[in-house]
């Protein structure tokens, strides 16, 4: 599949549908948190119990990617997207109708291991279909895409929110699953073959697993970006209880906010393209690493002497995220670089890392975060500098870096 000229047409119509793929996971963590409020008094709850959602979320994505990385190869590319794409759409409809917050936080569990086998049968995907040389271009707007998704997703949210309920928010996500699935198996080709030889057995996945993880840069980068990331899960879960129950702002100005911290990540990303003609990433990811434990610490004298705005606070997290725009697609990069053969294993290993990282910072939002953003600044700072200490210690342990371009 890999033939070096496709039609612009085809390349385009792909393209989009790989796009589409990859965003319905971003749109299903960011258009309902405007709602947040809402839900919290329809279901009789607390905005923080609310926020348990968005953590069940992140536990679904993250063993959803274990789960499909094996299936993807055994059974092809569209059985497995068929049926991950059905298990979202009907758990997106029983999000639309539930009436208690237990039910709500296991839907979003089976929603997120459905939405799952969109993202990891997308990057699969990318690899089948285009040649070597397009692939890092193809992988740019993607995560282009990925970076829009938060901008567009929670303020559409708001405003659906606000005009219509949360409840229809649910309703939308379900009809993209519907459109995303018709479309994927109309026009995505069978890019790939089933291969009987891989086993779904437990042992030899997990054997597969744990040689990945002690290569000394794996571990290194994956830990190190996967903990200093988890401030982004942070911000994304305490958001609604900070804007909109400690500001007071309404559900379209949060989406607003939302939209333009999330701009803070794609302009980082980009001006990262840009600084790597200049240095390479292991400096780009120890300076971005160092300004943001600058900026957490900031970050914590002001929170710690309430001397934050709404406008200030809006800054400092404005700045916080951009470091990440500039670590993340670093590390992924040298976390990936070691494996020309087991590419796949590694990072879904390194997407459950992320996640599983990830829905625990959020967990910790849920418990901690209820009328102070204290406790969100305190987990951002922590995590922050423990990332930078397992990126000083863990260095020691890789003998000689390997980058993609010498992976060959």
């Amino acid at each position: 599949m890999n033939n070096t000229e496709m039609p612009k047409k085809k390349y385009v119509k792909l393209i989009l549908i790989l796009g589409s793929l990859t965003a319905l996971g971003p749109f299903s963590i960011d258009m309902y948190l405007p709602g947040f409020a809402g839900i919290a008094k329809d279901l009789n709850t607390s905005v923080a119990n609310v926020s348990m959602t968005l953590s069940s979320y992140f536990i679904g994505i993250s063993a959803g990617q274990l789960l499909y990385g094996p299936l993807l190869d055994r059974f092809g590319r569209k059985k497995p997207l068929f049926i991950g794409l059905l298990v979202y759409i009907v758990a997106s409809l029983g999000c639309v109708f539930v009436t208690d917050i237990d039910t709500f936080i296991g839907l979003r569990f089976i929603q997120a291991v459905g939405s799952c086998a969109a993202t990891v049968a997308s990057v699969s995907m990318v690899r089948d279909l285009f040649p070597v040389k397009d692939i890092p271009k193809v992988f740019s707007m993607l995560m282009l895409v990925v970076g829009l998704s938060p901008m567009l997703a929670p303020t559409i949210g708001g405003y659906v929110t606000e005009d219509y309920g949360w409840h229809t928010v649910f309703f939308i996500l379900m009809c993209m699953g519907i459109v995303i699935l018709i479309a994927a198996q109309i026009i995505l080709p069978n890019t790939y073959l089933p291969d009987t030889s891989i086993s779904l057995k437990p042992k030899p996945i997990i054997t597969n697993f744990i040689k990945i993880l002690k290569e000394p840069q794996f571990y290194t980068y994956s830990f190190a970006g996967a903990i200093a990331f988890s401030g982004l899960f942070t911000y994304v879960a305490a958001s609604p209880i900070l804007f909109m129950d400690i500001f007071k702002v309404d559900a379209k100005t949060y989406g607003w906010i939302f939209a333009f911290m999330s701009l803070s990540f794609i302009s980082a990303s980009q001006l990262n393209s840009l600084l790597l003609r200049k240095f390479n990433s292991e400096q780009m990811i120890l300076g971005a690493l160092l300004s943001q434990t600058v900026i957490s610490v900031i970050f914590l004298i002001l929170a710690v002497n309430d001397l934050l705005g709404l406008y200030e606070t809006i800054a400092m997290l404005f700045l916080f995220l951009a470091c990440l725009g500039i670590s993340n697609p670093n590390t992924a990069g040298l976390t990936l670089a070691p494996f020309a053969r087991n590419a796949g294993s590694a990072s879904a290993l390194m997407g459950a890392i992320q996640l599983g990282l990830g829905a625990f910072a959020s967990f910790a939002v849920g418990i901690f975060v209820t009328n102070s953003m204290l406790p969100m600044v305190m987990i951002m700072t922590v995590s922050t500098v423990l990332a930078l200490l397992i990126l000083i210690l863990g260095k020691r342990n890789i003998k000689k870096i390997v980058t993609t371009s010498a992976e060959e």
